[in-house]
């Protein structure tokens, strides 16, 4: 007996993997977080299928609904917005779920930092600016371990995305600016990325909380930080990869001497 966990990808319905889709498509049971996928997806479900949302159940619910619906001998697929490695809540569904002898398959899907990230029309890895890219989240009612504190980590002065941050604005801009950086260094944020009503706000450390204030974005945002974000970055030339340097030798190509 097993279930599949499935990455819905970031809103767009168009963004799930085509493994999902199939799986999606042939399960008798659609099980999925009403109020982060996309309608537009569910509805690609086979006629007949069950489709049930889950954002009104604690963890004890949703797992005895899989349970009894696989036990019962029905193909049911677990529909996780973004990909469910990251702030997926997976793994304590996983763990209730082989208590009671049913596997678990997970299936990758987009991630809503990748679709903010292409909204954005940004590279998060410049060479010779960051080549890291840290995902974290503020710590807010939910705490983070004490060495995973915004401060310490933003000292690396790498390329930041931070999820389920948008209401401590207030908190990140400080944070931030304990770890040296320069108030002007850039800041997007994409609400609900690949929606519909998807919208990016570009600003800056300093002005971030204010800018969203102004936007009315508290919520379902993607904040991406560091100078990668930066649009002129791109056109620098000191920041070029190696990988198309025509004096670069590689594995494929020989290298002309300037």
């Amino acid at each position: 007996m097993k279930i599949y966990i499935v990455g819905a990808g970031p809103g767009d319905p168009d963004l799930i993997t085509v493994k999902g889709l199939r799986l999606l498509q042939e399960a008798d049971v659609v099980f999925y977080t009403d109020s982060l996928v996309s309608e537009e997806l569910t509805a690609k479900a086979k006629p007949g299928a069950e489709v049930v949302k889950s954002s009104g159940m604690a963890l004890e619910e949703m797992v005895a609904f899989m349970v009894e619906r696989v036990k019962a001998g029905k193909m049911l697929v677990r529909l996780h917005t973004g990909d469910p490695a990251v702030y997926g809540a997976t793994m304590e569904q996983m763990a209730l779920l082989k208590k009671e002898g049913i596997d678990t398959v997970i299936v990758p899907g987009v991630s809503s930092v990748f679709a903010a990230a292409a909204a954005a029309g940004a590279e998060l890895t410049i060479p010779e600016l960051t080549q890291t890219l840290i995902l974290t989240r503020a710590e807010g009612r939910t705490p983070v371990p004490d060495r995973e504190q915004l401060k310490d980590l933003a000292s690396h002065h790498c390329t930041i995305a931070l999820f389920l941050s948008a209401t401590l604005t207030k908190k990140v801009t400080k944070e931030l600016l304990a770890a040296g950086w320069l108030p002007e260094t850039p800041v997007v944020v994409v609400y609900r990325a690949s929606w519909p009503d998807e919208r990016i706000v570009r600003t800056t450390v300093e002005g971030m909380d204010e800018a969203m204030r102004q936007a009315g974005i508290r919520s379902h945002a993607m904040i991406l930080a560091g100078w990668a974000l930066d649009p002129e970055i791109h056109g620098k030339d000191e920041y070029r990869s190696k990988l198309y340097d025509r004096t670069f030798t590689h594995g494929f190509r020989k290298g002309v001497k300037p």
